[in-house]
C-alpha cells in the first residue's frame, strides 16, 4: 500500500472515529438508543482511533528515534507513540463502559467517562506534535505535520481533558464533577479532531494536486 493510500485511511480513521465520539456525546442520542448501543458507539470511536493512530505512527518520520533521522522526526515518532497508547487506553475504558452497560443498562458505570491517562496522553502527545511541527522543514515528510492541524489536536486534547475532569467521581456523594463538562469536552474534543483529520484532506489533496 502507497504512502499516500495509508495517509487517507489514517485520516478517514480519525475523521470516522471522532464522529462516534460527538454522536455518542449528544444526551437525546444516548436517550434515543440506550446506554448499550450508546457505549458501542464509542467503542467504535475508540477502535477507529487506535487504527488510525497505528497507521499514523507507521508513517511518522519513517523511522523509529533511536535510528539516526532530525529531531523534528524524533519528536514526530514520539508524539504517534504516546497518541497510540492513549487510544488503546481509552480502547480498554470504551469496552468495560459497554461490560458493564449489558450487564446492568441502569447502573451509573453504564454511562460513558473519558479516561484521565488516555486524555493525559493525548495532552502530551499533542504538546510534542506541536514541536515537531515548529520544525516541520525537517521533516522526512514536511506535510504530515501542519502547524493548525497541531493546534487543532491540542484543542481537541485540552477539550477531552476537561471532560475527564467533569467525568471525576466525588468519593463523598459518588456523584461526577460535572456532567456537562464531561459531555461538552466530549463532544467538543471530537469536534476539533474531526475538523484536524478534514484539514488533513485538504492537505493531502494539495500534494496531489502539485504532483
Amino acid at each position: 500500500m502507497s504512502r499516500r493510500r495509508r495517509l487517507r485511511r489514517e485520516s478517514w480513521g480519525f475523521a470516522l472515529g471522532s464522529a462516534c465520539f460527538i454522536v455518542g456525546a449528544v444526551p437525546w442520542y444516548a436517550s434515543a438508543v440506550g446506554p448499550v448501543w450508546d457505549a458501542a458507539t464509542f467503542v467504535a470511536g475508540s477502535v477507529l482511533f487506535t487504527l488510525a493512530a497505528l497507521i499514523q505512527l507507521l508513517l511518522s518520520g519513517r523511522r523509529p528515534p533511536w535510528r539516526p533521522g532530525s529531531r523534528a522526526d524524533a519528536l514526530d515518532w514520539w508524539s504517534a507513540a504516546v497518541q497510540l497508547v492513549g487510544t488503546v487506553l481509552f480502547n480498554v475504558s470504551t469496552v468495560v463502559v459497554l461490560a458493564a452497560a449489558v450487564r446492568d443498562p441502569t447502573n451509573a458505570a453504564a454511562g460513558w467517562y473519558p479516561n484521565a491517562w488516555g486524555s493525559i496522553a493525548f495532552l502530551l502527545s499533542s504538546t510534542l506534535a506541536l514541536l515537531a511541527a515548529a520544525r516541520r522543514w525537517e521533516l522526512s515528510d514536511p506535510a504530515a505535520r501542519t502547524m493548525h492541524g497541531a493546534w487543532l489536536n491540542m484543542a481537541g486534547s485540552l477539550a477531552f481533558g476537561i471532560a475527564a475532569v467533569g467525568a471525576f467521581v466525588l468519593p463523598a456523594t459518588g456523584g461526577l464533577v460535572n456532567v456537562r463538562w464531561m459531555n461538552l469536552g466530549t463532544g467538543l474534543g471530537a469536534l476539533c479532531f474531526l475538523v484536524a483529520a478534514m484539514v488533513s484532506f485538504r492537505s493531502d489533496d494539495a500534494r496531489r494536486a502539485a504532483t
